[in-house]
């Protein structure tokens, strides 16, 4: 099902009860939204993993110093629409891709970002979130021909992270 941001507003998200994604869509829509709380992130595991073609997190705090990073970089930051599919292994468990719509303003210039994010859940939490822009998979050791590229791919991005995560304080949650 898609849903705009007005669907959304409205809680219409197109799950009934049961759904794997219920508890965790309100608030992955707000760390997209530059609106993150620090009760937001507790759909992590404390061993998540979070990965986008810029940045590598690991650990919530990570975690959480790339997404409250994003009203820094940007004026504007949503997810304006999105279609879900679950695909659920157990109670809690499963992958859940959620075809997107992202929308950024930076110095006054509009920028779309068509995206696949893939969210893997364990016992109801976040695992591992990854998101695909323009819905190709990351560059890593397993998706590219040559594995030092894939490597250096992934150095890049953590090394990105380790400098975020110093500058948003550490995973720090702002003061209200």
């Amino acid at each position: 099902m898609e849903n705009t941001a007005e669907q959304r507003a409205e809680g219409q998200d197109g799950k009934g009860s049961g759904s794997i994604t219920e508890g965790i869509l309100p608030q992955l829509l707000n760390l997209y939204g530059s609106t993150a709380t620090s009760r937001d992130f507790e759909i992590y595991a404390s061993n998540a993993t979070f990965e986008d073609p810029l940045m590598r997190a690991h650990g919530v705090k990570q975690i959480k110093s790339a997404f409250y990073s994003l009203p820094k970089v940007f004026s504007e930051s949503k997810i304006v629409e999105y279609s879900i599919k679950e695909n659920a292994t157990g109670p809690g468990n499963g992958e859940v891709l959620i075809d997107n719509k992202q929308y950024y303003k930076i110095l006054g210039r509009d920028i779309n970002i068509i995206s696949l994010i893939k969210l893997h859940l364990k016992d109801g939490k976040v695992i591992r979130h990854e998101d695909w822009w323009d819905k190709k998979p990351l560059k890593n050791r397993e998706t590219v021909k040559l594995p030092l590229v894939g490597q250096l791919a992934e150095l890049t991005r953590r090394a990105s992270m380790l400098a975020t995560h110093c500058l948003m304080r550490f995973g720090k949650d702002p003061s209200p």
